[in-house]
């Protein structure tokens, strides 16, 4: 693998950029008394509501990589805290799903807030195709980086 050139530039930068967003996170645990796995539970839930899909405990446990027991902490501490809320599903009492509570989304917007004003306003400034591009490159990255070390599936925005 080559240490320099183009592509290795990208690769750089991208590491600084997930160094940074992890201090960023980083700070927002700290200053929120959080450790950093309940803030990657709370943004699992809120991308799990946003895209309409409900979250149990045992399904939040599996994106994070938790044992039943730790899930079952980290689930009561971010509910003591305020942060989420058990809810039981209106069709099948049994089931319990988790959600973030408005609390948390404002904790969250006020922290991370002006981070993404900035990223949209730098994005304003692609056109549809140059966005399409940076969405491919950004997905397979992403699952690269979840895969452990198979083949990222991608496909070529133009």
């Amino acid at each position: 693998m080559p240490d320099q050139g183009p592509e290795m530039e990208v690769v750089h930068l991208l590491r600084a950029v997930t160094v940074e967003l992890g201090a960023h996170s980083a700070r927002f645990a700290q200053r929120n008394g959080m450790h950093p796995t309940d803030v990657r539970a709370l943004i699992a839930l809120m991308d799990a509501a946003r895209a309409g899909e409900a979250m149990t405990a045992g399904r939040l446990g599996t994106a994070l990589g938790l044992n039943s027991a730790g899930t079952t902490a980290l689930v009561d501490r971010l509910e003591q805290a305020g942060h989420v809320r058990r809810v039981r599903d209106a069709r099948d009492r049994r089931r319990v799903t988790v959600e973030v509570d408005e609390r948390a989304v404002a904790l969250g917007r006020a922290h991370f807030g002006p981070l993404i004003g900035r990223t949209v306003e730098l994005l304003r400034g692609y056109d549809e195709r140059e966005l399409a591009a940076i969405r491919g490159f950004l997905t397979g990255v992403r699952e690269a980086a979840g895969d452990d070390g198979r083949e990222p599936h991608h496909k070529d925005p133009r």
